[in-house]
């Protein structure tokens, strides 16, 4: 089978999208195409965002290539499948030029994984992958009988066949990307300390998380914390290496300390940064962390109260002025450390000024606090309004507009209504 595995030319404009606007690598499609060729079938991989093509030259890559089947995300990256934008009007876009080729359409991404009819009627697709999609993008090529983890139309009906796929982190081969797409990967996400000198590149350790705090989409994908093989892990970090790449950025849910890869990563010369929670790291392991190259931190603080932390559900077993000892114990040996906040009403505004002030006497940088947007998929959504339904997006956006009059650094603009940004993706 000849598969085509699309990432769209990503917009933001008035989108409430807070995540990185810089183009990643597709960490997803990477997997997918290595196992559809270690299966047989010829994969080709179109990073539209990467690439900065437009819609109509990827419709031509396409039609060139005559798939079998189209593959395409939502999210423009698997480092922001659990913040993805809300609505679906670029693969809407892109969508509707793909339906006029021969081929089945397949979406994959975070939004058909929690709300898989409402994708399948927006994006006019044969058939929606849930969850985390390599290995069932190789099993739909493969023809695999009695197909789980998807939903497809049966008539007029959608049939869903769950249960959501976690993927088999033991099984997804190191990735290799070609010479010319490494050297187009100029962006080092989240550094700060120096400007870069040679191209950067998105890894993971592991994937899921072992917690469950109530912000996080990722109930229906990217849940179980699992670990890659360390020397799978190594073969793919010493390819980048050897491709001039400077700075790794683990795209990890929650970075743990794992010893053999930090004193690994030692040994190597390569600069990283991390996502993690600060409470996880004692003295010793952050020494590693520092030692290991890493000049990044963005901890997971969200709250400066215990009672803020405990309705996220954070299970945080530190107080705060704990928590501020730990950050700025990195802070003297990583050159860049953030806490992330969140706009609590358990936090007094003054109290946060005071907590920010005092971290950034210390060098360590704490972010006004972001209005939390609920969602579907995360705890947070479910506490609210019960179980995701195919109005879900819709819904979670209108409450986020509605409840807050500001918003990120990164939205320079107050974000339109999802209906208004999905009917410009449908050309109306």
């Amino acid at each position: 089978m000849r598969v085509a595995l699309i990432n769209p030319p990503w917009t933001f404009e008035g989108s409430i999208y807070f995540g990185c606007r810089e183009p990643h690598f597709p960490l997803e499609l990477g997997y997918s195409k290595a196992l559809l060729e270690a299966s047989g079938h010829e994969a080709l991989l179109i990073d539209g965002h990467l690439d900065q093509v437009s819609q109509m030259e990827i419709i031509e890559r396409v039609r060139d290539f005559q798939p079998d089947m189209s593959v395409l995300t939502t999210a423009p990256t698997y480092l922001f499948w659990r913040c993805p934008p809300p609505e679906l009007r670029v693969p809407q876009e892109i969508s509707s030029k793909l339906r006029s080729l021969p081929g089945k359409l397949v979406i994959v991404g975070p939004h058909g994984s929690t709300t898989p009819g409402a994708v399948l009627r927006k994006l006019h697709a044969d058939m929606v992958v849930l969850g985390e999609c390599e290995e069932v993008i190789a099993h739909i090529a493969n023809g695999i009988e009695d197909l789980s983890s998807v939903a497809y139309w049966e008539g007029d009906q959608i049939v869903v066949r769950g249960p959501n796929c976690s993927a088999d982190m033991k099984q997804l081969p190191g990735l290799h990307w070609p010479n010319e797409m490494v050297r187009r990967h100029k962006h080092h996400h989240h550094r700060f300390d120096a400007e870069p000198a040679g191209p950067g590149a998105e890894m993971e350790a592991s994937r899921g998380c072992p917690y469950h705090c109530t912000f996080c989409a990722k109930d229906n994908f990217r849940n179980n914390y699992r670990k890659r093989p360390l020397p799978v892990l190594l073969q793919e970090l010493d390819g980048f290496i050897d491709q001039g790449v400077e700075y790794i950025y683990f795209v990890d849910e929650i970075f743990l300390p794992d010893m053999p890869l930090l004193a690994a990563l030692a040994d190597r010369k390569i600069k990283i940064g991390v996502q993690t929670r600060i409470d996880l790291w004692n003295h010793q392991a952050i020494e590693a962390l520092a030692r290991a190259g890493c000049v990044s931190i963005e901890a997971g603080v969200e709250s400066i109260t215990e009672a803020g932390r405990a309705y996220l559900d954070k299970k945080c077993k530190m107080s705060t002025d704990e928590l501020a000892e730990r950050l700025i114990c990195a802070k003297r040996i990583v050159p860049f450390v953030q806490a992330n906040l969140l706009a609590m009403v358990e936090d007094d505004a003054e109290e946060i000024e005071r907590w920010r002030r005092q971290l950034e006497g210390h060098g360590v940088w704490a972010n006004k606090p972001v209005p939390l947007f609920p969602y579907p998929g995360s705890p947070e959504y479910t506490r609210m309004w019960g179980p995701a339904d195919d109005n879900a997006w819709e819904r979670a956006h209108d409450a986020y507009l509605k409840g807050f009059d500001s918003f990120s650094d990164i939205q320079e603009q107050r974000p339109q209504p999802l209906v208004e940004l999905e009917m410009a993706g449908n050309g109306r």
